[in-house]
């Protein structure tokens, strides 16, 4: 997917989009395939499927919240896990700029490129940390994931640094399972769990079996 592609999608489901906000995400292709040359925390094979597969799948987040009509308020603060290169923090932080986002991932050479993205793009809302999750000491509205680990093994990290909800990129024929198991084992009622599909929203073989979950 091209960028015109893109901005089409972006622009008819968030119709707030301002002229700085489309700059920052024009600015992506470029920044990604600078810093991906020198560090790799995108598939290069996949460097072209940037803006479908990376931007839009992290912008699936902000699709839902827009859906439940709870968008995030002035001043959320919102931790994303695992960010690796800032996803899908930096696609939610400019979408967002009055919220404010905490980067963290274990991993140095990926928080380097987080930060170096977020710093050339100007995002003044974001915070990147090189650190394990249960090292932070402190609470956030919400917290953000893609593709980091099971939610039976991620609960435990934050079941006491959120205030709001947990929301979730994730996918896979094992789903339904991972979940299931997770709830029993964390006891977390069924109305604690939600799913929505990301196909629900943008169309395409890629999307299908991936989705937004939340633990509230």
């Amino acid at each position: 997917m091209d960028y015109t592609t893109f901005i089409a999608t972006a622009r008819r489901a968030f119709p707030w989009l301002t002229p700085e906000m489309e700059e920052r995400f024009a600015a992506l292709d470029g920044l990604y395939r600078e810093w991906n040359a020198r560090i790799n925390v995108i598939s290069r094979k996949d460097m072209d499927g940037l803006y479908d597969h990376h931007v839009l799948h992290s912008l699936a987040i902000a699709r839902y919240l827009q859906l439940q009509q709870r968008l995030l308020p002035e001043g959320a603060e919102v931790l994303d896990l695992g960010t690796g290169g800032g996803f899908p923090g930096i696609p939610l932080a400019i979408l967002f700029p009055g919220a404010q986002f905490t980067l963290c991932d274990s991993v140095g050479k990926k928080i380097i490129v987080a930060d170096a993205v977020a710093k050339s793009l100007g995002l003044s809302n974001v915070t990147t940390v090189n650190a394990r999750v249960e090292s932070l000491g402190k609470t956030f509205d919400y917290v953000v994931s893609r593709a980091v680990a099971t939610l039976e093994d991620l609960y435990p990290w934050v079941k006491d640094r959120y205030r709001e909800s947990i929301l979730l990129l994730k996918g896979g024929d094992g789903l339904a399972e991972e979940l299931a198991k997770a709830q029993a084992r964390h006891r977390l009622s069924k109305n604690a769990v939600a799913t929505w599909p990301v196909s629900a929203w943008l169309p395409g073989e890629w999307f299908e079996g991936k989705f937004v979950v939340e633990v509230k």
